[in-house]
């Protein structure tokens, strides 16, 4: 179900944080050790308690693929990284930017404002809410706790999180997959996307409240079955770190990622509701296709452990590079985390990480997310060495987000971005897979 099109009324939602949400079946990884089909063997292992992941890992052997472009020495092709830029702003965002780190080398891009109201430029350095990139945050602590032994990937919920979920079958590895069948509550909340966001905007929900959204709703499958894009496992994965560490999950991700890392410009502010700092305003699409509304200010409570970061170009590259390197988990969880489940021809979802196979046969791993006003992609090589980072402050706005897949072609496949150049009229032409799929709404990332 490609499309390039976005639908209006109540088929749209404001945001919803993933680009796709269709049913696939799961597949043995390309980059991890054989294992049955579906499903790690049990953890087994005891649970003592181990201290707290609070230090870099030095970085284990990578043993996955080569998936750095082929030509070492080919930069990445900023004219077609801006052309993809300039085409988001021709499709309706105020501003877009991206950023590439490349083994030491820096290139920053900007196109358009930050601020429609003064006219302020957006920079490569601003600040936004990354929406979905926050799955591999949450993802990678809940893989320390696993290396910790307080949880197995292979656990029932419920037996962390007692009476939370009706249904024993669903485990902490189903959770992190989008394997669940739990109900997206998302599809309530913004069954229409400018009156659904202005009735969440100021709210501040509890993680069982939106739970209980989700279960008032029908299931989309059985435990461990196909894949189904769900806010709500993100929810409860959120729940299942408060309960484990005893605290936030904002303090867990500033202990264990943020800190350690040095990302100063990352922040998990919820309830607030203002960006710190320098930062981009983000810009809402009404369902009519002919307004923007400053989406900015808003607590996110909706999103929570499924999209409430907020973060800038450099630190999602310097994240991305760092969990590709091993430096965030060990080497058996990194080989969890890429078990594939097949979303479609040119995707790959495993434990709160995208893998996307681009045209010139590399694979890059990342998110992609959107939140009201916003959408990100944030991606790195098999290796670390190169990644790139891109967004728009817009959002639903199909015509905005198919425009970004141009910016992972233009950094990790120079090459390919340079033989299809532009279609008549200047405008880049988008590669075969590039089209996100876009059901049943917009802005999912």
């Amino acid at each position: 179900m490609l499309s390039g099109t976005v639908g209006r009324g109540t088929a749209l939602g404001a945001v919803l944080l993933s680009l796709l949400a269709v049913p696939a079946h799961a597949e043995p990884p390309a980059e991890a050790p054989p294992t049955t089909p579906r499903e790690a063997a049990p953890n087994t292992a005891p649970r003592e308690a181990a201290a707290p992941n609070t230090t870099l890992r030095k970085a284990a052997p990578n043993t996955a693929p080569n998936t750095a472009p082929r030509n070492a020495a080919a930069a990445p092709d900023l004219a077609a990284l801006r052309a993809a830029l300039r085409s988001a702003l021709a499709n309706g965002a105020p501003g877009a930017i991206a950023r590439v780190d490349d083994g030491g080398a820096v290139h920053r891009l900007a196109e358009g404002v930050a601020d429609r109201a003064t006219g302020r430029a957006i920079t490569a350095d601003d600040r936004f809410r990354v929406g979905s990139v926050t799955k591999t945050f949450t993802a990678v602590v809940l893989l320390q706790l696993v290396d910790e032994g307080l949880l197995g990937l292979d656990d029932p919920v419920v037996d962390h999180l007692p009476g939370a979920l009706p249904d024993r079958r669903i485990t902490v590895r189903h959770l992190l997959s989008h394997r669940s069948g739990l109900y997206d509550y998302t599809n309530v909340l913004f069954a229409r996307t400018v009156s659904g966001f202005e009735a969440v905007r100021n709210k501040v929900f509890t993680h069982r409240q939106l739970l209980d959204i989700s279960l008032d709703g029908p299931v989309t499958g059985a435990p461990g079955a196909a894949y189904s894009y769900s806010n709500t496992n993100f929810v409860v994965a959120g729940m299942l770190i408060e309960k484990l560490t005893g605290g936030s999950t904002g303090a867990a991700y500033r202990k264990r990622i943020i800190t350690p890392l040095k990302l100063t410009n990352t922040f998990y502010v919820h309830p607030d509701t203002a960006l710190p700092g320098r930062h981009a305003k983000g810009y809402l699409t009404d369902d009519s296709g002919g307004g923007l509304v400053d989406a900015t200010r808003q607590t996110a409570s909706w999103a929570q452990s499924a999209g409430a970061i907020i973060s800038s170009t450099r630190d999602l590259n310097a994240f991305y590079s760092a969990l590709l390197r091993g430096e965030l988990t060990s080497a058996a969880q990194s080989a969890q985390m890429r078990r594939w489940t097949t979303v479609n021809s040119t995707q790959r979802y495993g434990l709160g990480l995208r893998r996307r196979d681009l045209s010139c046969g590399v694979s890059v791993y990342g998110h992609t997310g959107a939140v009201q006003g916003y959408y990100t992609y944030a991606f790195t090589s098999g290796d670390g060495k190169r990644s790139l980072t891109s967004f728009a402050n817009a959002s639903n706005s199909s015509a905005v987000l198919n425009t970004l897949p141009k910016t992972l072609e233009a950094a990790f496949c120079p090459s390919a971005a340079a033989a299809r150049a532009t279609a008549p009229g200047g405008r880049p032409e988008p590669a075969p897979g590039e089209r996100e799929d876009i059901a049943p709404y917009p802005a999912r990332g």
